[in-house]
């Protein structure tokens, strides 16, 4: 035996939690994050280097967020058939490849690809924690570890905050390619941490079928839906009929398999879950419309210049962080979603006070107010997936609690590209806020309707007493 093999073997007699799991957990899921929040200081100094306009280095970011849409659940169900410690392994291994493809890349388009091929290598993280946190609770017995939960949001929360400026250090430094290559030392410390960490899946004797076809009609369908979302027009009508068609074949086909990709007759029996579901896509399509929406309006509607307005930010991302710290441990998810919801509406609603002339402070106000939701519906949202999925398909479930995530951000560019069509104007964002009032409260009554939600981080086994973490000390 190993000297790792057994140490893990003195923990697991213990039944603590295996503490090691969490540097791992953490590295591999702030790789999407800080690639995502690196590129808005990027994408100008890229568009000079190869002549482009800003329609085009928009594929940079559509790009990523399409591929890991698509690739989350896909992923999330290969992390249920073979285990986390795989797909995590080369998940990395691929964000790495994809960083030193961008570095290398000759035109705009190579770069696409790599940040695509980042969008499936950055999907393996969170379904691969997700997943090793249920075996762990399952092993030890304990309880749903809301601090690790907590722990992983605050850190994605955080890298958020710092990304922007560290992409504009590594920028001055040695130009846009070293946002791209510090994708490398990244991925070989995560995979360094992933094998010597990670536990082997356990042999279960049966041989996995992976649904291939489902997965390719998944993709299309949810790949058709969202090149319409990207640029939503009459003249692309067709999209829309082609996700519908190949949706179609794709419930037709999960229906009559044995071994779906996504089991819809469970899943469909699940209404606490899809409801977890329609609440992400809901409150991120409000907090992306807010986000990006808000900057965009900061800089052409009140005339203030790029760091200035990352500047007035920053209370919106330290307010998220200091909300999830406070209230990362706590066991009750539905107080949490519903406070999420009024606070949202609030900072929509403000968004209508909101003119050429408004003073700085208000400003930093409202930014302030709206990192509250921020920093509590995500986190209750991953709670109440962590209770409701059924624990055979963790992984996929995460996969798909994040696509759908990424939808509602899809939603937020399309309203943003639909109501800022001749510039960030202060009209402009006040017709926004009218639709982002509107949405906010359906997710504020969808948080007040879920009955399913009293019982979450209530009842033994869904989630520990408030400060608890399951840790081993």
């Amino acid at each position: 035996m190993t000297r790792t093999a057994a140490r893990r073997q003195r923990r697991a007699e213990r039944g603590g939690f295996d503490r090691r799991l969490i540097a791992p957990m953490i590295l591999g899921s702030i790789l999407n994050p800080i690639n995502s929040s690196m590129l808005a200081v990027a994408l100008i100094p890229i568009g000079r280097a190869f002549d482009v306009p800003p329609s085009q280095t928009a594929w940079l970011v559509s790009g990523l967020y399409l591929a890991t849409a698509v690739g989350q659940p896909v992923i999330g169900r290969l992390v249920d058939a073979f285990g986390p410690r795989r797909l995590y392994l080369l998940g990395t291994a691929l964000a790495g490849l994809a960083g030193l493809l961008g570095t290398l890349a000759p035109n705009l388009w190579v770069l696409v690809a790599s940040r695509v091929l980042l969008g499936f290598g950055t999907s393996a993280a969170f379904p691969a924690s997700m997943s090793l946190l249920r075996s762990e609770s399952e092993r030890t017995g304990g309880k749903n570890p809301s601090g690790v939960l907590a722990a992983l949001s605050i850190s994605n929360q955080v890298i958020a905050v710092v990304g922007p400026a560290l992409g504009g250090l590594l920028i001055g430094a040695g130009g846009w390619h070293l946002i791209f290559g510090i994708n490398v030392p990244l991925s070989l410390m995560c995979l360094v941490l992933g094998a010597l960490w990670l536990p082997r899946a356990t042999p279960t004797g049966r041989t996995a079928r992976i649904d291939v076809p489902g997965m390719a009609w998944f993709a299309g369908s949810l790949t058709a839906f969202m090149f319409f979302l990207m640029n939503p027009a009459v003249a692309h009508w067709y999209l829309p009929v082609l996700g519908l068609a190949t949706g179609a074949v794709f419930v037709r086909r999960e229906l009559r398999t044995d071994q779906p990709f996504i089991d819809l007759r469970v899943l469909g029996g699940n209404v606490p879950l899809l409801t977890t579901f329609t609440r992400q896509c809901l409150a991120y399509t409000t907090s992306y419309a807010f986000f990006y929406g808000y900057s965009q309006w900061l800089q052409e509607g009140r005339a203030l210049s790029a760091s200035q307005a990352g500047l007035l930010l920053l209370p919106l991302s330290a307010t998220a962080v200091g909300v999830t710290a406070l209230t990362g441990r706590r066991s009750g998810v539905r107080g949490r979603l519903v406070v999420g919801a009024l606070f949202q509406c609030l900072g929509c609603a403000a968004l209508l006070l909101l003119s050429a002339d408004t003073p700085v402070w208000l400003l930093i106000v409202l930014s302030a107010v709206v990192g509250i939701p921020h920093g509590l519906i995500g986190l209750a949202n991953q709670n109440a997936l962590y209770a409701q999925a059924d624990p055979a398909r963790m992984g996929s479930s995460a996969g798909l609690l994040r696509t759908f995530m990424y939808i509602g951000a899809l939603f937020a560019a399309a309203a943003s590209a639909v109501f800022f069509h001749d510039g960030a104007t202060s009209s402009g964002l006040h017709a926004m806020a009218w639709l982002l009032i509107g949405v906010a409260a359906l997710f504020l009554l969808l948080c007040i309707a879920d009955r399913s939600l009293s019982g979450v981080g209530t009842t033994p086994g869904d989630a520990g007493p408030a400060g608890s973490t399951g840790l081993t000390r």
